[in-house]
């Protein structure tokens, strides 16, 4: 995949995405200081650095989540204190639109809330396309398919970086893949982002080459690639 420059919004913010959301759009749901941020739990799992050269970002880690607890990561590898524990890693890819993206609006997508937050969350339960809390329909818009009255898939807005907005949670149960009900659904999201005047952008394990191939072919781009992982601060 080749990495494509994009210019028309400033891109610099998708090197620290989560930062640029929590100190943003999203700073309602934020917890931490001028060094080291995360979401509400209830919300989202994600975290964020705003430097990590920074000489304190470390104690201001656990200063936020306490010693012995778990620290989502994203960005690039970094060189851990004594004390510290890689829990898990792996690779991800950063996508950006391009202008052969092509929205719509779908006339089947319902608007997603609060009464329908169990079935959301045992749609990703059965689906498994990344973290989802209770809370976090409230990150943006969430749009749905139903057949026969049950949700049957799913996407909608996580991230909220400057001039962003990360499509996330797109799944399908395994009984209705193959009819474009996710497709469907991103090119619905999009256009809403779009019609906010944000551009699109997401995420994807480097290992979901499916999904990212999919991706590629309704207009997205390789932006970068990244890592996400899970940290242990050091217990007392």
């Amino acid at each position: 995949m080749a990495t494509e420059t994009v210019t028309t919004i400033d891109a610099r913010v998708l090197d620290n995405p989560a930062w640029s959301a929590l100190t943003g759009a999203h700073a309602r749901f934020a917890q931490g200081g001028g060094l080291v941020r995360r979401y509400d739990p209830q919300v989202s799992p994600f975290t964020a650095v705003r430097d990590w050269r920074h000489p304190d970002v470390w104690d201001a880690i656990v200063d936020l989540v306490g010693p012995g607890a778990l620290f989502p990561v994203s960005g690039d590898d970094q060189e851990l204190p004594p004390g510290w524990e890689v829990v898990r890693r792996g690779g991800g890819v950063q996508l950006v639109e391009t202008d052969a993206l092509r929205t719509r609006p779908d006339d089947e997508a319902v608007v997603l809330g609060a009464d329908d937050v169990p079935e959301m969350l045992a749609l990703v339960e059965r689906t498994q396309p990344g973290p989802f809390a209770p809370r976090t329909y409230e990150l943006g818009r969430y749009v749905g398919i139903r057949r026969e009255g049950r949700l049957v898939a799913m996407a909608g807005e996580r991230l909220r970086p400057t001039g962003w907005t990360e499509i996330s949670a797109v799944c399908t149960d395994a009984e209705h893949r193959g009819q474009g009900l996710a497709t469907r659904l991103v090119l619905d999201v999009a256009h809403q982002v779009h019609e906010r005047g944000d551009r699109a952008m997401l995420h994807a394990a480097e290992s979901n080459t499916g999904a990212i191939a999919v991706y590629e072919r309704l207009g997205f781009r390789l932006r970068r690639r990244t890592m996400f992982g899970v940290l242990r601060t050091p217990s007392p």
